[in-house]
């Protein structure tokens, strides 16, 4: 894996990838959401670049058995899949019958059930018990909508060798009224989500931040904007804080991904 992937949820049922890893890319990661046809989309995904690395980001444990994912993860290139997982919400778990419980308990104890090598698994994480829980049964944890700040604190507290995947929203767009709008279009509703607030709320935000689509300052410190040198410095920030590597989620474009921020690529972050 570089320092950078490429995060979209439009790579779920895109089986032809060879443009983007002919660029360069070799890791892509997709939503799992409730769990519904992302092994599907993982084993096309597989196929259509095979030099590089699949991960889910993050798969929904409820939507599927430890078993299940077991059974389908084996037949699998497991070289090259990184299945990350997430606990979700309590509305999720009911709406599968299960009981949500305590978060640390119940990925616990799906973890112990199953049957893929520690090394091939993420923890979709933000508080410090699931981001423990992840450094002791996986590789490491994909944290979504933090800082640089956040990465540090968390280095700094975990010390080298587990993987920090950051989830990185981008805008190509250097007008910054502009950009915060299509940022507040496509993610500013999980800014409402309690896990995200009371995350970013140990980062140091406040009430005045934390409004319907999130401040200016809160914004600006979430999502990447400008052109191609401030995303790369955004990045690079990102790098030099302890993150392994940073999940690109290009915002308001039409096409899949903009040609030139292929340059990332190439960059000794």
């Amino acid at each position: 894996m570089k320092h950078v992937g490429l995060w979209s949820m439009r790579f779920r049922g895109h089986p032809a990838l060879p443009d983007l890893e002919a660029a360069g890319w070799d890791t892509f990661w997709i939503p799992g959401l409730d769990g519904t046809g992302a092994l599907d989309d993982v084993e096309h995904l597989l196929e259509a670049a095979p030099h590089s690395t699949i991960v889910t980001g993050v798969l929904n444990i409820w939507g599927q058995s430890p078993q299940e994912l077991s059974n389908r993860v084996a037949g699998l290139d497991a070289s090259r899949l990184l299945v990350g997982l997430g606990i979700g919400n309590a509305a999720g778990a009911a709406s599968r019958g299960q009981d949500y419980g305590n978060p640390i308990t119940s990925m616990s104890r799906y973890l112990d059930q199953l049957d893929i090598p520690a090394d091939r698994l993420l923890l979709g994480a933000l508080g410090p018990k699931m981001i423990d829980l992840a450094i002791a049964r996986t590789a490491g944890w994909h944290p979504f909508l933090v800082t640089p700040t956040y990465v540090a604190r968390e280095r700094a507290r975990v010390g080298k060798g587990p993987l920090i995947a950051p989830h990185q929203a981008v805008v190509l767009e250097t007008d910054p009224d502009k950009a915060r709008a299509i940022a507040r279009a496509e993610i500013g509703m999980f800014i409402g989500f309690p896990a995200y607030r009371n995350n970013l709320r140990r980062l140091g935000f406040t009430d005045q931040d934390l409004v319907p689509g999130g401040s200016d300052r809160l914004i600006d410190a979430l999502v990447a904007h400008g052109d191609i040198a401030e995303i790369r410095d955004h990045v690079r920030a990102h790098v030099e804080a302890g993150a392994d590597h940073v999940a690109l989620h290009v915002l308001g474009s039409d096409s899949l991904l903009p040609t030139h921020l292929s340059e990332l690529t190439k960059e000794n972050f």
